[in-house]
């Protein structure tokens, strides 16, 4: 039977149309309903992790360049401190007494017979020598360290004479000609010792009166001579006169031997090697003389860096430095110093500091020694010396950044990183290879290494760029 519809056509019309849409509408709902429903068991198998496989990394083919880095401090080399080795002036001045009238000027380039300061008025000069300053030179004084003066004066153009150790004439004249051509006067026999003169002086001429007067008779008011029968006293009376008179005058040639211009302990400074740059000034104007006055260093330019065992192991004196300053300009250095201060001078007897020579190598161990190989995993100190400063001439106390190649392939290579290479019970190196979804085992032998890469080179299977080696999993 045909179903009936109240009104007219297009009534019946629009009731068919939305029947229709009604039963799509619903079948699209349970479609929908149905794709986005799991069960239990279809959910977990969504959530289980992914079958794990093996992480690989491709072969390269690259030059291979081994670089240390480090951060270092701008300095200038050979730092040492200056102290005076005594008073300046006369030797009856008082140390204690003495007040600092000019000061080192921080920066200053001191040579060979410049003036470094003053005290109580009185220049204090530096010259070159290994043998420190240690007493007052003068007439009648002899050793290695009159003999550096007599040659210092030389090379200043104040000839002393014969380069001998002995301080004679031509030594005394030629510190006062060295002297005045600073500006200053030479350090001549004080008031105490033209008054100690005179009166050693006047007992010489007593004594040779005294003599003189019982050899003719006079003196006492009797006849004393020998030949008017005195005997045996008159005879005792001139022995103890000539004797009076040779203590006279040794007493006299004693003095006389030290008496001239001199040069006191604290007014010249030896120092083994000139130029030299005033780094740091410890003294003040007025103040007392107190252990060190000063601090020199050379002129050089240097970068102290400290870098890890591991690195230190691998660096070598005479190595080239790329060193780059706080504004990015860039100089080159030369590793002059790996290790200790001791570590550089191992072998060079000239670099010895004075009065160094007689010491036994058992400090020497202790500083260099033993202490490193104590602790082989230490951070290891060295020194890069720049022939060209350039930049940094005018940094020092700033940082810069210090890269040193210590091994580069000549050509291109086969590289991997460092955590694909393993290595077997028998000590033999091997890699991982993927291919074709199965893993391959090459054999390798290693070369150089750097930033955790490492050149490889197939012993006994097949290895090229680009293949794919095992890393991890």
């Amino acid at each position: 039977m045909t179903p009936r519809f109240p009104g007219g056509p297009a009534r019946r019309g629009r009731q068919v149309a939305i029947v229709v849409g009604v039963v799509a509408a619903v079948g699209a709902g349970g479609w929908f309903t149905g794709t986005q429903m799991q069960s239990p068991a279809d959910a977990a198998a969504a959530h289980q992790p992914p079958k794990a496989g093996p992480v690989t990394v491709a072969v390269a083919r690259q030059k291979l360049t081994a670089t240390v880095v480090a951060q270092g401090t701008v300095e200038f080399g050979a730092p040492q401190g200056i102290s005076l080795s005594g008073p300046v002036g006369s030797a009856g001045e008082d140390e204690s007494t003495q007040r600092v009238t000019k000061l080192p000027a921080e920066g200053q380039t001191l040579t060979e017979g410049s003036v470094l300061m003053q005290v109580s008025g009185r220049p204090v000069f530096v010259l070159r020598g290994s043998v420190p300053m240690y007493r007052s030179l003068g007439p009648d004084s002899s050793g290695e360290d009159v003999r550096q003066l007599q040659s210092a004066l030389r090379r200043l153009g104040h000839d002393p004479g014969a380069v001998s150790g002995n301080y004679r004439e031509g030594t005394a004249a030629a510190v006062g000609r060295w002297y005045e051509s600073k500006g200053h006067e030479p350090q001549s026999p004080g008031i105490a010792d033209r008054q100690q003169r005179g009166d050693l002086e006047a007992a010489v001429s007593s004594a040779r009166l005294a003599l003189l007067e019982l050899q003719t008779g006079g003196g006492d008011g009797g006849d004393t001579s020998p030949g008017a029968g005195s005997g045996e006293a008159a005879d005792l009376r001139l022995r103890a006169a000539r004797q009076e008179l040779d203590r006279a005058n040794a007493a006299l040639n004693a003095f006389m031997a030290t008496y001239g211009t001199k040069v006191p302990a604290g007014e010249v400074v030896f120092l083994p090697e000139l130029p030299v740059r005033v780094d740091k000034v410890k003294v003040k104007l007025g103040g007392s003389l107190e252990g060190e006055v000063a601090t020199v260093t050379s002129s050089d330019v240097v970068v102290q860096a400290t870098v890890p065992a591991t690195d230190g192991a691998a660096l070598r004196e005479g190595m080239e430095a790329r060193i780059e300053a706080a504004d990015g300009r860039q100089v080159r250095g030369v590793v002059s110093r790996v290790g200790g201060v001791d570590a550089g001078r191992a072998g060079d007897e000239t670099g010895a500091a004075p009065g160094d020579a007689g010491k036994s190598g058992t400090d020497g161990e202790a500083a260099g020694g033993e202490g490193a190989a104590a602790d082989p995993a230490a951070p290891v100190p060295l020194e890069i010396s720049v022939p060209d400063p350039g930049p940094l001439r005018n940094q020092s106390g700033g940082v810069a950044k210090v890269t040193i190649e210590v091994g580069a392939s000549e050509e291109s290579v086969l590289v991997v990183p460092v955590a694909a290479v393993r290595t077997s019970t028998d000590g033999k190196a091997r890699v991982q290879v993927r291919r074709d979804g199965r893993t391959v085992t090459v054999p390798v032998t290693v070369g150089l290494a750097a930033a955790g890469l490492v050149e490889v080179t197939p012993g006994g299977g097949a290895l090229d760029e680009g293949d794919r080696v095992v890393v991890g999993r």
